[in-house]
């Protein structure tokens, strides 16, 4: 079972950089621009320092060991920090994002017994963009495929595909991780297994005779995608390292929020949201699986509906 396809569209906005460029211009022996004739190109001494970045010690996925000292994945591993290292903006929205989705995440996996190291695979899968869908139809901040959505027991159709309800789709992400781990032997190859699925891994090691991932030739993509984890997990968790710097109150907050039991249909969200005192615009940003103005619920099943406490949204009359 393959629960992602075509995520490397998705995996560049995941893509992090630390302020490690600096650029100077000046004129040859100190001279001052005025010293220079109007009208005639100055000569101009670029001084432009891109840095090398120095191998962390003990980089590790779920405990497991990133074996650096092979030349190979060193390289491999090197080529991942500097990509990852180099892209101050998306860098920079990773961190913002984390605050916001890492809370939510974070205490699912852990009930699950699913490493916290995987919440960075949603990273690089999302990119923590709640509304997220690759050109393939994965979708929602796992990027999870519609039909293992419904194979794992999420409702998914137009009315409602709650591969957008993040809680869930992670419960569905934590199952998966879990399978695989315990078909494959590992949480590194389970996590190659989320993008290339357990059976093309088990293939793939039957083939090569070899047992690890780190052994494994593979395609960019999934050759990548390990690599790409740990640097994430790197990057992420020592932020003045690579040179980031913010406050706290740069970052994105959770707005607390408290649920609404619906059992029925709901003719119209625009309405329905005016009754907590809030507009259909927030009530779809906190509930991107209500894919539709109303609810269906022919089958009257119960849905649990977040609405943002007082006083986080100033709505206009």
């Amino acid at each position: 079972m393959e629960i992602i396809k075509n995520s490397l569209a998705l995996v560049g906005v995941v893509c992090i950089s630390g302020m490690f460029i600096f650029a100077m211009q000046k004129s040859p022996n100190d001279k001052a621009p005025s010293d220079y004739q109007i009208g005639k190109e100055d000569p101009i001494v670029n001084n432009y320092n891109v840095y090398a970045l120095e191998m962390p010690d003990n980089l590790n996925f779920a405990g497991e060991p990133v074996p650096i000292e092979n030349p190979d994945i060193y390289e491999r591993m090197d080529r991942e920090l500097l990509v990852n290292t180099y892209w101050q903006s998306n860098g920079l929205l990773m961190f913002k994002r984390a605050q916001k989705y890492f809370p939510i995440i974070e205490p699912i996996l852990e009930r699950n017994g699913v490493p916290d190291d995987f919440k960075y695979l949603a990273v690089i899968e999302s990119g923590l963009v709640q509304t997220a869908k690759s050109p393939a139809g994965a979708s929602g901040v796992w990027q999870i495929m519609k039909a293992t959505g419904r194979e794992n027991g999420l409702e998914v159709n137009a009315n409602v595909d709650e591969r957008y309800n993040i809680e869930k789709a992670t419960e569905v992400a934590c199952d998966y991780l879990k399978k695989a781990k315990e078909s494959l032997g590992s949480w590194t190859k389970a996590a190659a297994a989320y993008n290339a699925g357990n059976y093309g891994v088990a293939r793939r090691l039957k083939e090569q005779g070899v047992n690890g991932y780190y052994d494994l030739l593979l395609g960019e993509e999934t050759g990548r995608y390990v690599f790409r984890i740990v640097a994430l997990k790197e990057i992420l968790s020592n932020p003045s390292k690579y040179g980031f710097n913010f406050n706290k109150s740069h970052l994105y907050k959770e707005v607390p929020t408290y649920k609404v039991e619906v059992d029925t249909a709901v003719t119209d969200f625009a309405q329905f949201a005016k009754r907590f005192g809030i507009n259909y615009k927030i009530l779809k940003l906190h509930n991107p699986w209500l894919r539709e103005p109303h609810l269906n619920n022919k089958s009257r099943k119960s849905y649990l509906i977040e609405i943002p406490k007082e006083g986080f949204y100033n709505t206009q009359p």
